[in-house]
């Protein structure tokens, strides 16, 4: 993959570095890598790995006394579109706390042609959405991008977001890619209490009921996560099935090993997007002739199911990650 910037990349940069005014598709995304914001290198492996995005992380992953110079280093990466048709996403610190003016300052330090999106941490409610929707609308209008051009992806890491995933997924048009993140140790099972299990038997009900919010609210394009061993690549493997089984479309991942996996789960094969075109011109076959359930390989199939069908082909071919997808 080249690492010049596309103007897919670069979320609506032409050639010559102007913006045309398009806000840029919400893309489906499979895997979205953490990176460290003091280890903007890293990003040549995320890219290595094939992941669609990567959140560079001025959060968690960075010591208090490094945290300045991570933003600023963050800011250049941005500014550079760094990974050529990988989206790159930035993880600020959380807006509701004493020092959210200094999370704001780095919302906007971040907020610049290039990038993707704002990763939201310790999201409580949709006034926490509505505060950072407006900081964003701010660094478009500073940047002379169209608004809505930056994404933004809400954290749900308390009990009360967890609720309330339905009002934040509907708080702003930017929301995208929301879901529930769960994990051993951590915020969510400290504020919800489970007891984590490779199974995810104690969490499935919770991922499910904030997909549910999710498709409710219209936020495009769920994701999940997060699996902390680095070494079970087939407890990764189950899980991540278990979370395309429960609908959603891809995973925040920790580690560039799991990105593979990960894409994989989340990616139609040959033999089923053969099938789903199969099914289609079965239902369309029909129509023509006055039918409209039929039987199909077994099954009674209808309109709805090709629809779906549709749905699938759209999001697998028309390219994870990318601008037109």
């Amino acid at each position: 993959m080249s690492s010049e910037p596309t103007a897919e990349a670069t979320c609506g940069a032409t050639a010559e570095g102007s913006y045309d005014g398009r806000v840029p598709a919400r893309a489906p995304l499979r895997s979205l890598l953490f990176v460290p914001g003091n280890r903007t290198g890293w990003l040549a492996k995320a890219e290595a790995a094939g992941a669609d995005a990567a959140i560079l992380d001025l959060e968690d992953a960075v010591p208090d006394d490094a945290k300045a110079a991570a933003r600023a280093g963050v800011a250049e990466a941005v500014s550079r579109s760094y990974g050529g048709g990988m989206r790159l996403l930035v993880r600020v610190n959380p807006l509701n706390t004493a020092a959210g003016w200094a999370s704001a300052d780095e919302l906007r330090a971040v907020a610049r042609p290039g990038l993707y999106g704002i990763v939201l941490p310790k999201v409580s409610s949709a006034d926490d959405m509505r505060l950072a929707d407006r900081l964003l609308s701010w660094c478009e209008h500073e940047h002379g991008l169209p608004q809505g051009h930056f994404a933004l992806v809400p954290l749900l890491e308390t009990a009360r977001a967890l609720r309330e995933a339905y009002d934040i997924g509907r708080a702003a048009t930017r929301v995208a890619h929301l879901g529930a993140l769960t994990a051993p140790g951590g915020d969510v099972e400290r504020a919800v209490g489970y007891r984590w299990s490779a199974g995810g038997t104690e969490t499935r009900d919770l991922r499910a009921r904030v997909l549910l919010d999710a498709r409710a609210a219209g936020a495009p394009h769920p994701v999940s996560g997060l699996w902390a061993d680095l070494a079970d690549l087939a407890g990764l493997r189950r899980f991540a099935e278990q979370n395309r089984g429960l609908g959603y479309e891809g995973m925040m991942v920790i580690h560039p090993s799991h990105v593979g996996i990960v894409n994989d789960v989340f990616s139609a094969d040959g033999d089923e997007l053969a099938r789903h075109e199969r099914l289609i011109a079965a239902v369309e076959k029909a129509q023509a002739e006055g039918s409209g359930a039929i039987r199909f390989e077994g099954r009674m199939i209808d309109e709805a199911m090709a629809a779906a069908s549709r749905e699938v082909l759209a999001r697998h071919r028309g390219g994870f990650g990318s601008a037109g997808a």
